[in-house]
């Protein structure tokens, strides 16, 4: 959710994070509106650089208006942040100083109705960031079978009722619109008053599935690591528990030191840790923004430092 109506979520929290510089070299891997790009090319003026990456052509049109005034500071690709490494040989830098990812769908993308990301607009079973993704959130609904429909749901979804929805689902196909499938779902989930809406976590998880963000996100995290010069950030911003886990888990992992390894464990070598977590619990949107930016009210940053 890389943008507000204000600004992006936690824009104060990153750019104090990343604390950029004149003359550093850094990368939004999840451009969208270009908000949190902006302010880090604000805050290394005159001459840092940044490097911003979006699957979204839509996203990439509208930042590269909101980032002219930078020109010819910024370096934008339509590309996946999973090529973060190719991306930064292409302009021949060997590391960064900073690097932001704002993981999942952009309030633009939600807002954009045709896009079929929101269960409060009518439109075609999309879900795709970007266009060069072959399957559509309506490919899987009308031909994954019951159970991995099910398996699916309750996987990336987190979803108690996965069985029931999954079997409403096929049931109720062919499936085209997001209209359609909320009438699935809530024929066997019924909505009660204020609580979440009974298809917030099976659209979480087709959108999941659609753009294999969870893979993406395990293929970026060593990238990253890896292109950062020393005191160099990482700051990731999530959304659920799902991507929150594997970033907990691989800073964790990556900040472990192992000296004088114990005799019976022959397969483990010495090793000094890459990084060290800046805040070993997850930074929170404040009050404030939340109130102005309902969609941030689950963000989490966390922040790892090169060592």
């Amino acid at each position: 959710m890389n943008d507000s109506p204000h600004l992006p979520v936690l824009y104060k929290e990153i750019i104090h994070a990343l604390q950029p510089r004149q003359g550093g070299r850094y990368v939004d891997g999840t451009l969208g509106a270009g908000g949190h790009a902006r302010g880090i090319l604000e805050a290394s003026a005159p001459d840092g650089q940044l490097l911003g990456l979006d699957v979204d052509p839509q996203a990439l049109a509208i930042a590269r208006e909101t980032l002219a005034p930078h020109e010819p500071r910024i370096h934008l690709a339509q590309a996946s942040y999973t090529t973060l490494s190719s991306q930064l040989k292409n302009l021949q830098w060997d590391s960064v100083d900073g690097i932001v990812l704002d993981l999942g769908a952009s309030s633009m993308q939600f807002d954009t109705a045709k896009r079929g990301f929101s269960f409060m607009h009518d439109a075609p079973l999309d879900m795709r960031f970007g266009p060069h993704t072959l399957q559509t959130a309506a490919d899987i609904v009308n031909t994954f079978d019951e159970r991995e429909l099910a398996d699916l749901i309750y996987e990336f979804g987190e979803e108690r009722n996965s069985r029931k929805i999954a079997r409403a689902i096929v049931d109720k196909r062919p499936l085209h619109t997001t209209r359609e499938l909320v009438a699935a779902i809530e024929a066997v989930s019924p909505r009660q008053g204020d609580r979440v809406h009974p298809a917030t976590r099976t659209f979480q998880a087709l959108r999941i599935v659609v753009n294999n963000e969870l893979t993406s996100i395990q293929e970026v995290l060593p990238q990253a690591v890896a292109s950062l010069r020393s005191s160099g950030r990482l700051a990731l911003i999530s959304f659920h528990s799902l991507e929150d886990r594997i970033v907990k888990e691989f800073f964790r992992e990556q900040s472990k030191e192992l000296v004088n390894p114990p005799y019976e464990q022959i397969y483990e070598t010495e090793r000094k840790a890459i990084v060290k977590e800046v805040n070993r619990k997850p930074i929170r949107p404040s009050e404030e923004e939340t109130k102005n930016n309902p969609r941030a009210r689950s963000a989490k940053l966390r922040i790892a430092e090169k060592i």
